[in-house]
């Protein structure tokens, strides 16, 4: 009986596993390994989302259990066709979390209603607020006590580019 080489049925059949279509073996140097994978995550791969979740006062066992990818965009980016991001400058909003550096993710799409906080063009110069509305008038209030609210008037040219829906920060 012959030994080695191709044999009819042997193998894993084609088009299954995981993606349900034909795989191929790549080689890799060990060097790149690391370089490669990193490069994979920060380019759409979506990261591992573990079952268990984790406590914020009294600690429990963690699971070992993934429950799957998560994907950031599905979490993050509601409308893709109308999100942008935009670096904060200052310290207006710090009381709301929003710090000097932070990346905020702003949706267009949505309506800049009474206590949402926005990303506003106040006579061409940019700046996030929080959207108050009253019979006193329309204000971008910040939320940092140092500074003072901007009541929008007449006279201002005054442009809502969109409203804030998350902020990422390093802690």
């Amino acid at each position: 009986m012959p030994r080695g080489g191709a044999r009819i049925g042997a193998g894993r059949p084609k088009g299954q596993g995981k993606y349900n279509e034909p795989t191929k073996p790549i080689r890799i140097p060990a060097s790149m390994i690391q370089e490669i994978l990193e490069y994979v995550q920060t380019n759409g791969y979506k990261l591992p989302l573990f079952t268990s979740a984790v406590q914020a006062g009294f600690p429990s066992p963690a699971d070992d259990y993934m429950e799957g990818k998560l994907d950031l965009n599905k979490h993050l980016i509601k409308h893709p066709t109308a999100t942008f991001f935009v670096r904060a400058a200052g310290e207006s909003m710090i009381k709301v979390g929003i710090h000097n550096g932070d990346i905020l993710i702003v949706d267009r799409s949505l309506e800049a209603k009474h206590g949402k906080i926005v990303i506003a063009a106040i006579d061409g110069e940019l700046t996030v607020k929080r959207l108050f509305k009253s019979s006193k008038g329309i204000y971008l209030m910040p939320e940092n006590d140092e500074y003072k609210p901007i009541k929008i008037t007449d006279i201002n040219d005054v442009v809502i580019w969109g409203v804030v829906t998350n902020v990422l920060h390093e802690l």
